[in-house]
């Protein structure tokens, strides 16, 4: 069973574009069902797939079980998982402990799933040497501003230079269940590191529903665990950026993760120069990398990972990847050049 993802991404790239979403970051629509599918795979398993539209993108689980019924509920309960946590994590709704937070510049009794993803996000800010950063939020939202109401006025090279005195994850103060901003204007956007956590989540409330074998596509985010027809591995296709199905490579996962971060799905002008990776030192979308895909042992790990690498120069950002245990990483440049990590390999991981 072949998994691919640009069957997905091209799907979310139109929704985007019809629904006027694109150029918002992953601001979510909220939750449109599709009709659940469920087959007799073989003579002793059922697989069930469903695709919905949550947390800003097309959610798609798939998973094999001897029980129909189980199965289904199982699903269910996933998909009631990504509500919830979108709930939580959507700084585009003003009900959410998030937005009040970049709102008020401080949240006390946060909820535990924003205290771990925060936590986590500085985490990798400081293992990525500032490369992954989530207060480069206010950036984002000008590019967003700038160029809704402008229609194609460059931004002003001013008006970055003073947002950037408002970009850096040291002036977060996390301690004791609350959380502030060391300066006032500053904001947070978890769009590199949420979609990843969520995917983990869900994955967690599938194992506890005894699902020995699924896939969980979030808009590239990726987790699998067991196999895809009880024998083989899940075969994923990394995305091709020029959207001409000349795919970088494939991949077979068993129990892993992959996440790939892209400038070629959400941008704000036409020119595709401002897109919604955003390098914290220079307050610009970097264009040195068009795709980064890694692989890695939770998906928030390999989300936070390829946003980080996307960030970095191609040949440094591998090299970084090529000093952390089980992660791989492929980089693709706007020239079509690949770089591959040591450790990437076009087989089973």
């Amino acid at each position: 069973m072949e998994k691919r993802l640009d069957q997905y991404q091209l799907n979310r790239r139109s929704f985007l574009k019809m629904s006027g979403l694109l150029g918002l970051g992953v601001a979510s629509a909220g939750i449109i069902p599709v009709t659940a599918e469920t087959v007799k795979f073989d003579q002793s398993m059922y697989k069930v797939s469903k695709t919905k539209l949550g947390i800003g993108t097309f959610v798609a689980i798939t998973l094999l079980h001897s029980s129909k019924d189980q199965a289904e509920q199982a699903l269910g309960l996933a998909f009631t998982e990504v509500s919830r946590l979108e709930n939580v994590l959507n700084r585009f709704d003003q009900r959410t402990g998030l937005s009040y937070l970049n709102q008020k510049g401080n949240l006390k009794s946060l909820p535990p799933d924003l205290e771990t993803v925060i936590a986590a996000s500085l985490y990798y800010h400081r293992l990525t040497n500032g490369a992954f950063d989530i207060t480069v939020q206010p950036i984002v939202d000008y590019y967003k501003e700038k160029f809704q109401n402008k229609g194609n006025v460059n931004p002003s090279d001013q008006e970055i230079h003073n947002l950037l005195g408002l970009v850096d994850s040291r002036n977060i103060l996390l301690n004791n269940r609350s959380v502030s901003f060391a300066k006032t204007g500053m904001g947070i956007t978890l769009d590199g590191i949420a979609k990843g956590y969520i995917v983990d989540r869900v994955a967690e409330v599938l194992a506890k529903q005894k699902i020995e074998h699924f896939l969980i596509n979030a808009g590239g985010e990726i987790r699998t665990m067991g196999k895809a027809d009880k024998s083989k591995p899940w075969r994923i296709a990394i995305q091709d950026p020029f959207k001409k199905k000349n795919y970088p490579d494939q991949i077979e996962l068993n129990n892993g993760a992959l996440a790939t971060s892209g400038s070629y799905e959400v941008y704000f002008d036409q020119e595709k120069m401002f897109h919604h990776i955003v390098n914290p030192r220079t307050g610009l979308s970097p264009h040195q990398s068009i795709s980064v895909s890694v692989v890695a042992e939770t998906t928030m790990q390999a989300d936070a990972l390829s946003t980080g690498v996307f960030v970095m120069e191609p040949g440094p950002g591998i090299a970084f990847i090529d000093t952390l245990p089980q992660c791989a990483a492929l980089v693709m440049t706007p020239q079509g050049r690949i770089l591959k990590s040591k450790t990437w390999k076009s087989a089973t991981v």
